[in-house]
């Protein structure tokens, strides 16, 4: 924590130290809720704040049952975004307090003065099937093939056989990230569970993405300069193609996707977040005390 958070200023120690110093826990993954479910001191608030479904994270199995009771322990349950929300109703039958997704609309934003843009750009999370590398490595095969001319980027973890010729850039920083998508025209977006940042990020700096149809992915993302593109290698580099090829006037049209970006910046969601775990870890009155 100390090493990839430098900036985060707590005390850090382990759930054998105990948890009934504290006035509220928040559980933020599967395994934390049961952790936290189990350990609970009497008295102590319990809050799950849930990131996205993650029994989808797993095939039909024992960690999908686990992931999937995680939401029934009790815990207060606060969805990020309103596809967690949905998908714990439609699935579970469960209620949950749902907040906005953020954008870092400060960060993200076209050049000033701009520059020249061309080709692509891939977030490569290799690792992590529901972020669809496999077929975004298929389809920049056939958007290579279609538009050998038009540069590929690729930022995060190292590509694994892309069989395309690729700019590596590697992990960055928001700044350097934000400095990279002002040069490029259009990147994939893709996930297959919550919808990936990397969307309104791109949309921010004047870069159309293009995001695997889904009505999950559409939750929480309703913006007019989206590609949507059935996800199979050919419809999304088809779509890639598209994107790429929407204007000529790149100047004006990064502008018009930068502009059509109203999300509230993340420390809105953090506010929404703060007040209900506040509200949780705040006692009842007693009923003497009520104004009934």
């Amino acid at each position: 924590v100390r090493r990839h958070w430098p900036w985060l200023d707590c005390a850090i120690e382990p759930i054998e130290a105990g948890l009934d110093r504290y006035d509220v826990v928040v559980a933020s993954s599967w395994p934390t809720a049961h952790v936290v479910a189990r350990r609970l001191p009497a008295g102590v608030a319990g809050v799950y704040f849930i990131q996205d479904y993650e029994p989808y994270f797993f095939p039909r199995g024992s960690k999908y049952a686990l992931a999937e009771d995680s939401y029934r322990l009790g815990l207060h349950n606060v969805a990020l975004g309103r596809m967690v929300a949905g998908e714990l109703r439609a699935q579970l039958g469960l209620d949950a307090e749902c907040v906005p997704f953020g954008c870092d609309t400060d960060i993200y934003r076209p050049p000033d003065p701009a520059v020249a843009r061309s080709g692509v750009i891939l977030y490569a999370k290799t690792r992590n099937d529901r972020r669809g590398y496999l077929l975004a490595k298929l389809a920049l095969q056939h958007f290579h093939a279609a538009h050998p001319d038009e540069p590929i980027h690729v930022y995060g973890e190292s590509p694994r056989d892309l069989e395309v010729p690729v700019i590596h850039h590697g992990n960055l920083s928001p700044d350097q990230l934000n400095t990279l998508y002002g040069t490029v025209r259009a990147g994939f977006a893709l996930s297959f569970t919550n919808i990936s940042l990397v969307a309104e990020e791109m949309l921010s700096a004047g870069v159309i993405p293009v995001v695997n149809d889904s009505p999950m992915a559409r939750a929480d993302l309703a913006n007019p300069h989206v590609v949507w593109a059935t996800p199979t290698p050919r419809h999304l580099a088809e779509g890639l193609a598209a994107a790429v090829q929407r204007s000529r006037d790149e100047d004006a049209l990064a502008n018009a996707v930068a502009s059509s970006v109203h999300t509230a910046p993340w420390s809105h969601t953090g506010r929404m977040v703060s007040a209900i775990v506040q509200r949780v870890a705040a006692p009842a009155p007693a009923a003497e005390d009520r104004d009934d």
